[in-house]
């Protein structure tokens, strides 16, 4: 896709943060855009803030609710004609050891980070594949490349979306969709947002550093993924070594260098949103 001028995008999460920074790019450049959030407030002064920049609608979502996906999905298509473009961008994070946390909180954190991928994307892939025309780009996270303590039941979802995205790539080709494109994107931590605070010890932080804010990752979805069509940007690039290592190494090893990158106690300082 070379370009997302009068392209139609739906995006999930989109009132804030990496969605927020997504939309403005996108609309910026000539598209048409529908946010979903659960945050009514903050969707509301998104809509306002962004309408100055093109065409953008705005619903209130729990993309947990499939009845809702559903619904909006068909007013997401009557506004907009169709969609083009789905980003897969609501997350959820709590932190703390598996313990530390009720089953209701891992039990949301599963829901909203993967389970509502299937809705959201059962909802649109089916116009796709008609019109052998789309992309379906999913927030994955670096913490897909490896384990991360403090964040296991996180860290599982984000290993599932890739996992999703990489499989129904797959099922398009073999389906000869191959108008029909998915990427993933790999976010390491971020200064601000949901991951305030968070950071790898030393030396892992000169290697890995924070990403400054969320336009790095929008711009990582706007210019790498959709109009490159590249399958899994990671961001900073340096992420890509966890899965290189990972390949070259001995298990052993490779769990090694993680501690010594200051993997195990990245979370101790986290704050979050």
């Amino acid at each position: 896709m070379k370009s997302v001028k009068d392209k139609k995008v739906v995006i999930t999460g989109g009132a804030m943060g990496i969605g927020y920074a997504t939309a403005k790019r996108v609309l910026s450049e000539g598209a048409i855009v529908t946010i979903w959030d659960l945050n009514s407030e903050a969707l509301i002064k998104t809509q306002n803030e962004l309408s100055n920049f093109g065409r953008i609608f705005a619903h209130q979502c729990d993309v947990t609710n499939k009845e809702r996906v559903y619904e909006l999905a068909s007013v997401a298509e009557e506004e907009m004609g169709q969609v083009d473009i789905l980003i897969n961008n609501a997350g959820f994070v709590r932190g703390g050891e598996l313990h530390d946390q009720p089953d209701e909180i891992w039990e949301k954190t599963i829901d909203v980070n993967l389970t509502a991928l299937i809705y959201t994307t059962r909802a649109f892939l089916k116009g796709m594949y008609e019109r052998n025309f789309g992309h379906v780009v999913n927030i994955s996270s670096a913490s897909s490349t490896l384990g991360v303590p403090g964040l296991a039941v996180y860290t599982a979802t984000k290993w599932g979306v890739w996992g999703f995205t990489e499989s129904l790539r797959f099922e398009a080709l073999k389906n000869g969709k191959t108008g029909v494109k998915f990427s993933s994107i790999h976010p390491s931590y971020i200064k601000e947002g949901l991951f305030e605070g968070a950071e790898l010890g030393f030396p892992g932080k000169l290697i890995v550093p924070l990403v400054k804010n969320h336009d790095v990752i929008a711009k990582a979805i706007v210019e790498s993924a959709i109009k490159k069509g590249r399958y899994s940007p990671k961001r900073p690039i340096t992420v890509n070594l966890n899965t290189r290592l990972r390949g070259l190494l001995p298990d052993s090893w490779f769990q090694k260098l993680m501690i010594f990158m200051g993997v195990p106690q990245s979370m101790k300082t986290w704050k979050g949103r």
